[in-house]
Formats: C-alpha cells, structure tokens, sequence
C-alpha cells in the first residue's frame, strides 16, 4: 500500500497543492504508523483537489458560455448555471503533530514559496510610498467625522440616500472603519495583514480605483482647480490644492494610458505605479467624491437596467460582485443559483459572507449584516451626519 500511496503522490499531475516529492520524501522520515496515516491523508488530500479544480473548469466553461449568450443577447435558464456547491473534503485527517512537522518541513525545503507568502497584500504604508513615490502625491488626512460629513454632503448632492451610503459603510467596515481602513484591517480583527486592496467607506479595490480615475479623472482635477480659485481659502490651502493638482494629473494620465477594460485594470493594480493612485482615497478633498462616484455609477447602471429603487442591500451587492454580475444575480433566475456562478474561485474561497449560499440567501444575508453593524460607532456617527445635513437642507427650504 505505501509504495503504491507514494507514487500516487509523486506522479499526480495535479498533486495537492504542491505536495507531490515533497510529501513523498517527508513520508520516508516518518514511522510505519505515522507514515500509513500520512500517506492516506495524502492521497485523500490530492484526489479531493482534483475533485475541486474540475469543479471549478467546469463553473469557468459554464460562465464562459453563459457570457457569449449575454452578448448575443439571448436569453439565460437555468442550464446555463452551475447547480452545484463546491465539493468538501471528508477524508482521512492526521495529528496536530504530525500537521505541525508536515509544515516545518514544507517550509525547510521550499524557502522561496515561503517569502513569496510572507510577501503578501500591500497595506496603507505601501500605497502612501508608491503614491510619494510615483506621483509625488501625499494624501490631506482630515478628522474621521469630516470626512463622513464630506462624504455624505457628495452623496446628497448625487442622489444618495442616507439609507443606502450608510448601511454599504455598515456592511464594508463592520460600521466601524475609517478612512484608510484596509480590507481585513477593521478595528475588531485580530489580522495582521490584509485580504485585499480596498480601502475606505465603500471598500474600493485598487482597480477600483484606476478605473474610477480613468473615467472621472478629468472632472476630479477640474473640481480642485475651481476651489483653488476660490478668493476665500489661505494661500497654504492653495498651495496644498495646486500640489494636488499636479500629482492627480499623473494619476490620470496613468490611469487613461491602457485602455478602460476591467482586465486590464486588475493588471495595473498589481503594479507599484498602479497601486500608488489607491493613496487617492485617503484624501479628505478627492477620496468622498471618489467613493461616492464609484456607488452612484452602480446606482445609474441600475437605472439603465429598469431598476430605479435600489434598496442598500442590492446596491451593496452589486458594489461586492460588480454592477453586471450583481444585475444578473437579481434576475429571476439568477436570485436561485449558487454563488459559484458569480465569483472567481479565490473570492468565493475568501469571502465568509458569500460561500454556500444562493444569490438570494447572500442578499438576505447581507441585510442581516447590515442591520447588525448600523448598530455601531462609525454607523451612528454616520447617520448623525446625514441627518444633521439633512436638518440644515430643511431649513434651507
């Protein structure tokens, strides 16, 4: 049996995740007992991940077809979907020990996959040195409650409800985040390194960001032009405003060099220049109108579609799956298929709140978060900024 086990390690073309030799020499370390246990974890380990990654080429087929008919504009049933969850492992388990020695031994004999981990997503400091670094740029950090009262004054003014900008705050930031809080980050996580690059209020990726830019870049520049103008700031407040000027006009040209496809995004943010613009979020003067740019565009593309009340929930879906992919998630057929059918494999893997569920079941969910983090210090103070400029707008009237 253990001959036969070690070659199935060994000779697997798709040997789990990496186990392959390394697997196979560990088990020549280990004693009789120890060494039949491993083995059969092993090679339960290696026939669950083939059983995995065929699961995954097939909701990759799936989408693939799925995307040629939405060009083609036909319609979607639900043979076009994966009626499916991801397989789980259920196999064989070895000691804590023996797990604990296994990976020692992983990380003895392959040091450069270990530093390649250890490497990770970049954090607030990274993007404040590739933005100083590239652009010259270093975001004005203003009290959390400016920002909030910025931020909610933008959505007002672009047909934002409180309701919606307050419980996407609520749902993204556990109602607690602040300005620079990367994702993973929050006040109440025990991580010490983030699980993604989004930022802010509303969690914007760095591609986000590069394609927010791309697209309302010009009109973000113009803007800090018409308050520098303004007889009425102090000179110091001018010279900040003409500073940022220049640096968000790299940003810009940066962001409009290659095109405005989402794949091409995603490749730019994996870059330093790339992930330099993502400072931008920080900003008390350009990171409000960014964030709420990003969410009325959801709001707008909604319109368009034929859905002209957005309830928070369902903005808040399209802003997490993408507005398209969270459109079509609505749909009647779409609200009763797993949301395998609407992440990529790492985002289905990574994300708590959308494994196991129909896209349904994810939006009831995400109410229920959202009712639970309103009842938070960020929330709160959130609401109490919306309401205070709502009080002076009646007034006003």
């Amino acid at each position: 049996m253990i001959g036969s086990v070690v070659l199935i390690i060994a000779s697997s073309p798709c040997p789990a995740r990496g186990f392959g030799s390394d697997a196979a020499a560990f088990s020549r370390s280990l004693s009789p007992i120890e060494r039949r246990a491993f083995e059969s974890y092993i090679a339960a380990r290696v026939l669950f991940h083939a059983k995995l990654d065929a699961f995954w080429r097939k909701v990759r087929v799936v989408r693939s077809i799925r995307k040629k008919r939405k060009r083609a504009r036909l319609p979607l049933t639900q043979k076009h979907y994966v009626n499916a969850y991801p397989p789980t492992y259920s196999g064989p388990s070895i000691s804590k020990s023996l797990q604990r020695r296994w990976a020692a031994y992983r990380a003895r004999v392959n040091p450069k996959k270990r530093t390649k981990k250890r490497k990770g997503l970049p954090t607030v400091e990274d993007f404040l040195f590739y933005a100083r670094k590239y652009y010259g740029f270093r975001p004005e950090r203003v009290p959390e409650r400016t920002f909030k009262k910025r931020y909610a004054r933008e959505a007002l003014r672009h047909g934002l409800t409180k309701e919606q900008v307050v419980r996407v705050y609520a749902l993204e930031t556990s109602g607690l985040g602040r300005a620079d809080m990367v994702a993973g980050m929050g006040e109440t996580s025990r991580r010490k390194k983030p699980i993604s690059t989004a930022i802010g209020y509303a969690q914007l990726l760095v591609a986000n960001t590069i394609g927010q830019l791309s697209l309302h870049g010009k009109s973000f520049v113009a803007r800090l032009r018409r308050m520098a103008r303004d007889p009425g700031i102090s000179a110091e407040r001018r010279r900040r405003l003409l500073g940022k000027i220049v640096s968000l006009k790299k940003m810009v040209r940066y962001a409009k060099s290659r095109g405005h496809k989402w794949s091409t995004h995603q490749k730019m943010a994996r870059t330093e220049v790339g992930r330099g613009v993502q400072a931008i979020n920080i900003d008390g003067d350009i990171g409000p109108w960014l964030q709420v740019i990003k969410l009325k565009g959801i709001k707008d593309m909604a319109a368009r579609k034929g859905r002209h009340h957005l309830a928070s929930h369902q903005l808040e879906l399209m802003n997490l799956a993408g507005p398209g992919t969270g459109l079509e998630m609505m749909t009647s057929v779409g609200l009763g298929m797993p949301t395998v059918n609407f992440f990529a494999r790492h985002g289905y893997e990574r994300n708590t709140i959308v494994r196991g569920k129909t896209s349904r079941q994810l939006l009831e969910a995400l109410k229920v978060r959202m009712n639970e983090n309103m009842k938070n210090k960020g929330a709160i103070e959130f609401n109490a900024v919306f309401d205070e400029l709502l009080a002076q707008r009646r007034v006003q009237r």
